[in-house]
């Protein structure tokens, strides 16, 4: 299906540019999202065509534009929306202008993020969404994801209102400048927002697949009876509960990537072997007590908290039996602590009965530490989508 969006938008008066205050949260449902972190330097003319898959369906798309990590300010002069036809090219009609406070051009300030407007007509649930960006003056450090496990496009010069593909000649694995899209869902409706690391962003399941664990929840959710209908995939690959390492730490982005998304009723708190793993020293009680802060913070906030326990990794190259002892300590206070809202048990979904260190071989994705597709899948069907719409009056 495609984005139904009116022939002609109205016109309403451009100023030159839009304040970033004048870009409010918007108050809707996070139907996409995808943590930022540093990246390299941003390049001045550039395009980015950006290929993201929707969850929930609704009214109103908003785009939410990161400079989270920038040192100086981000001008963006000329944004779309449309929906993918194949690669770069959209379908017939669906490319339509993003505003930022009535303004075209939007300069999103070093550190900070900013919303789109609405843009009328509705979008449907599991949607390949396309949004098109250029920056005029683009230099320092962009913000973004770069494990986007999706093919998306840039060119040189400004490309964004064309619905061909022909000038999006430059493949890009990762996403620029753009860390969420928000819809207005019938009322009621919620979100998750998985707060993880490279399993839950996806890492050895299969590209353009749509096949990381939160996707699976997503379809499951859509075809579920539940008010909680959104997904957003806060995991970036190689991040820590306690320490900034590849992006910050899950303490540090908690507040941006995932209390400050619209409509998020339930934090799913998946994260701990990174820290784990890497042989800092790290121990079960330090790394419990992080968990810890983020349940206080997200029930300060009115969020629900879902834990799940640490996956197996034996065969990894940095498993040995001291971590495994953290983890199987920390597995046993997310099960029995009685501090999260509800606990989904990854650990034995993933685990072989014969060696339960280690993954069972079906699910492996290879490396003993991600699960591939089918393992994606066996964890999103674990989740119980009633503990996603838990009671947050904290």
């Amino acid at each position: 299906m495609a984005l139904v969006l009116p022939a002609v938008v109205a016109c309403q008066p451009q100023a030159a540019e839009a304040p970033a205050e004048a870009t409010a949260a918007p108050s809707g449902v996070v139907t996409w999202a995808a943590s930022a972190d540093r990246m390299a330097d941003g390049v001045a003319g550039r395009s980015y065509r950006l290929v993201v898959h929707t969850s929930v369906g609704g009214t109103g798309v908003r785009v939410r534009l990161s400079n989270a990590f920038g040192d100086r300010p981000l001008t963006l002069d000329s944004v779309y929306a449309g929906i993918q036809k194949q690669g770069a090219e959209l379908r017939p009609g669906s490319n339509r202008r993003l505003t930022f406070g009535g303004a075209r051009t939007v300069t999103v300030p070093a550190g900070r993020t900013v919303w789109s407007d609405p843009l009328p007509g509705r979008l449907p649930a599991a949607t390949d969404l396309v949004v098109s960006l250029h920056s005029p003056d683009a230099s320092g450090p962009s913000s973004g994801h770069w494990m986007a496990l999706q093919s998306s496009y840039a060119t040189q010069g400004d490309h964004t209102a064309e619905e061909s593909g022909a000038a999006w000649t430059i493949p890009t694995g990762s996403w620029f400048y753009l860390d969420a899209v928000s819809v207005r869902a019938p009322e009621g409706t919620g979100a998750v927002a998985a707060l993880g690391d490279s399993i839950t962003d996806g890492w050895q399941s299969t590209a353009d697949l749509n096949r990381r664990w939160p996707d699976y929840l997503a379809r499951r959710l859509q075809r579920t009876d539940t008010a909680v209908k959104g997904v957003a995939n806060e995991g970036i690959s190689g991040n820590k509960v306690l320490a900034d390492g590849p992006g910050q730490s899950a303490l540090n982005r908690l507040e941006r990537d995932v209390l400050t998304q619209p409509g998020v009723r339930t934090v799913f708190l998946f994260q701990g072997v990174n820290d784990i793993k890497a042989h800092t020293g790290v121990t079960a009680d330090e790394l419990i007590d992080g968990y810890r802060e983020i349940i206080e913070r997200a029930h300060a906030a009115g969020k629900c908290v879902v834990g799940a326990t640490i996956g197996p990794f034996k065969g990894w190259h940095e498993w040995d039996p001291a971590a495994e002892a953290v983890r199987q300590d920390v597995n046993t206070f997310i099960r029995t602590g009685g501090l999260f809202d509800a606990v989904t048990d990854f650990d034995r979904v993933l685990r072989s009965p014969y060696d339960p260190a280690r993954m069972l071989p079906v699910l492996d994705g290879g490396d003993h530490i991600h699960p591939n597709d089918k393992g994606m899948q066996a964890m999103a069907d674990a989740v119980d989508p009633t503990a996603l719409d838990c009671d947050s009056d904290r």
